[in-house]
């Protein structure tokens, strides 16, 4: 097995959009009587500009809710991608972090893509800037260079191919068969766990999930025992230790299977919380507990929560249609440049079901990608 190889230094991301910056910026929370009213403006807005809601699992349960009552979409960011493009309505608003809206846009750039708050970011995509990742790209030219959707729109424009965690591990598979050697960017612990996995040659951009990267994995331990009978769920951009302890490790959507699909009645969740609404709602009778994310001298047990995902509300969501405000724009050639990768990824996915339904190791059976 190829010798993993961290080859970029971690990146400081702590600019305009830092956490705190992004917790400030979270909206108050609406009373009853409130949250009914906005759902309803946003409804009546959406159906006016002949909009659809795109939203991701991690966003505000209020959000997913709205968006599946409006006839719009609640999954990952794979199917956040095939939706927006297949949809009829002219108008996306997507709720999650602004690469997910760049992407939309990349695919459909005839529609207009909103978002509740374009400064809803991502510490991968702000641990990954375009200069520097071109100059890495540039000092290695013998390899595919591979991101994650966790990227922006000028990441996206130098790759060959882009991946989500429902997809990576069949794409780098594929790679790996043909005698493709890897740059991969930007989640050193999906890239690990990939890497580990299909035992392809692969270089690391040093980068992570500040949600994932704070699951611990003697606290896990500690958890597991006070509930043997539970099942451990866990995202692979977790730390290695976290990822040993699962039994189950997938994207968000497989996640989900694995909790509508298991036979335990308890499952312990190690990824951001906000995947719980929907967990609950498809397996109401299951008990869902959070992994932790810190030792019992802290102030939080379990705080798996994205600042920037907390930015999106039912008040943005009326504000962006009536405003215009947050709109996305992905200049040419970048967006050009980056379509590619993107539809790369997504012919992979169509022509190769299988592939991606394909248990690995942790799965349980007949977990696949949304």
């Amino acid at each position: 097995m190829s010798q993993v190889l961290y080859d970029f230094t971690r990146q400081d991301a702590s600019g305009a959009s830092c956490t705190a910056h992004a917790w400030a910026k979270v909206p108050a929370l609406l009373t009853p009587p409130e949250r009914e009213a906005a759902k309803a403006r946003a409804r009546a807005l959406l159906k006016q500009h002949d909009a659809v809601l795109v939203a991701h699992y991690y966003v505000d349960g209020d959000l997913q809710d709205l968006a599946l009552e409006t006839g719009g979409c609640v999954s990952d960011s794979l199917e956040m991608a095939r939706f927006g493009r297949e949809h009829p309505a002219r108008t996306l608003v997507v709720a999650g972090v602004r690469f997910m809206g760049e992407t939309a846009k990349i695919l459909s750039p005839e529609k207009r893509v909103l978002m509740p708050d374009l400064d809803a970011t991502c510490s991968l995509d702000l641990g990954c800037p375009a200069d520097d990742f071109a100059a890495f790209c540039d000092a290695h030219p013998d390899r595919k260079v591979v991101v994650y959707a966790n990227t922006s729109a000028a990441v996206k424009a130098r790759a060959d191919w882009m991946v989500t965690s429902s997809c990576a591990l069949a794409i780098a598979r594929h790679l790996h068969e043909q005698g493709q050697k890897i740059l991969w960017a930007p989640d050193r612990h999906l890239g690990r766990y990939i890497q580990e996995e299909t035992g392809a040659d692969m270089l690391l951009w040093n980068g992570e999930c500040i949600v994932h990267d704070e699951f611990k994995g003697l606290e896990l331990e500690l958890m597991r025992r006070e509930h043997p009978e539970a099942m451990v769920l866990v995202h692979p951009e977790s730390p290695r230790r976290v990822v040993e302890l699962a039994d189950v490790v997938g994207s968000t959507s497989q996640l989900i299977k694995a909790v509508v699909e298991g036979t335990a009645s308890t499952y312990i969740v190690a990824t951001d919380n906000g995947i719980l609404h929907r967990m609950r709602q498809l397996a109401p009778g299951k008990t869902l507990l959070e992994a932790p994310t810190a030792g019992t001298s802290a102030t939080c047990k379990s705080c798996a929560h994205c600042p920037w995902m907390a930015m999106n509300a039912l008040q943005g969501v009326a504000s962006c249609l009536e405003t215009g405000d947050g709109e996305v724009f992905v200049p040419e050639p970048v967006r050009g440049q980056a379509l590619g990768c993107i539809e790369r990824m997504l012919d992979f996915v169509r022509a190769n079901p299988a592939a991606l339904a394909t248990p690995q190791r942790g799965f349980v059976p007949n977990i696949g990608s949304a």
